[in-house]
């Protein structure tokens, strides 16, 4: 079965530079193994990056035993959906590509939410309104 967006179409890809998505394949596909649920597409800003320091989720230096990169502002990232859900709790929340995150996503955060921080606009608008 191919994995679904928030929208309910064809999961779409995250990020390929750098490489994201919990098995690297630049999807925010999730499944037993992916116990955080890295299932929100997004755009990662300075805010975002700092929150997310603070919290002890270091998204920005590079861990090349974990494939980690490190994250700069501008790069898309599949991240877990509770981190991201506590970055809009306090006001940082990072962008969101509604079509590259995972329906799993909407277990932790509701589509409202979700809608708020949208940078992608489908051809189909009527979900966003």
């Amino acid at each position: 079965m191919t994995d679904r967006n928030v929208l309910g179409g064809p999961l779409e890809e995250c990020g390929a530079d750098p490489l994201t998505g919990f098995y690297r394949d630049g999807c925010c596909s999730t499944g037993p193994e992916d116990l955080g649920s890295h299932t929100v597409c997004t755009v990662a800003t300075a805010e975002f990056l700092e929150h997310q320091a603070s919290i002890g989720n270091d998204l920005s230096t590079p861990r090349p035993e974990n494939n980690f990169p490190g994250l700069q502002p501008g790069d898309r990232w599949c991240v877990v959906a509770v981190r991201w859900l506590h970055a809009h709790e306090d006001g940082v929340a990072a962008p969101v590509i509604l079509a590259a995150t995972h329906e799993n996503a909407l277990e932790v955060i509701s589509m409202e939410i979700l809608r708020k921080y949208a940078v992608d606009v489908p051809d189909d608008v009527s979900d966003l309104l």
